[in-house]
């Protein structure tokens, strides 16, 4: 009975102990711990044909802001994304409304307003946001009708859509509105 009764004592204290030593944990230092970016870098990327398109940009999100008029100023440039300039890299030349835009690099820029938009590819892609941007390294200018989407998408999204083996377009989804660079390979 003895034996009992210690062993029950023992596991009791030892219980008692766990319990208090779970409720004394040390807490996370979260001033060391990296906060998660309000406009992380995205990559979008796909084979149209064989044109590699590789995109790169800041997803800002929407969080309750005004965007459109508000955020994103109207009949300004924008870098259509945050920090760095958006840029598109195409890995063979394309022919964007009948010109030829020889394969590399491009800024991705657009002058947004409320019954159109103006789509740029400049020269000029490194950049912090708009900054340096400069008309006169525009390899094409193309005015598109914004689109109006139902649903909300809350972080700024590009998407690279086949239209068949070698026609494809650049989609930029934001808020409720999207808008399309549509491109031929070469």
């Amino acid at each position: 009975m003895k034996k009992i009764s210690i062993l029950t004592i023992f596991l009791f204290s030892t219980i008692i102990s766990f319990a208090q030593h779970e409720n004394h944990q040390p807490k996370t230092d979260t001033s060391k711990v990296a906060a998660k970016p309000k406009s992380p870098k995205m990559v979008t990327m796909e084979m149209i044909g064989d044109n590699h398109v590789h995109i790169e940009y800041g997803s800002p999100s929407v969080r309750g802001r005004n965007i459109w008029n508000g955020l994103v100023a109207y009949n300004q440039v924008w870098s259509t994304g945050a920090h760095n300039a958006t840029w598109i890299d195409f890995s063979k030349d394309v022919i964007i409304e009948g010109k030829l835009i020889p394969k590399g690099k491009y800024g991705f820029f657009t002058i947004p307003n409320k019954d159109k938009w103006v789509l740029i590819l400049s020269k000029t892609w490194n950049m912090h946001l708009a900054d340096d941007y400069k008309q006169e390294n525009d390899a094409i200018r193309v005015e598109v009708v914004p689109i109006k989407n139902k649903n909300l998408t809350e972080a700024l999204t590009y998407e690279v859509i086949a239209k068949n083996k070698n026609k494809g377009l650049i989609k930029v989804t934001w808020e409720y509105l999207s808008v399309s660079l549509e491109f031929e390979n070469k």
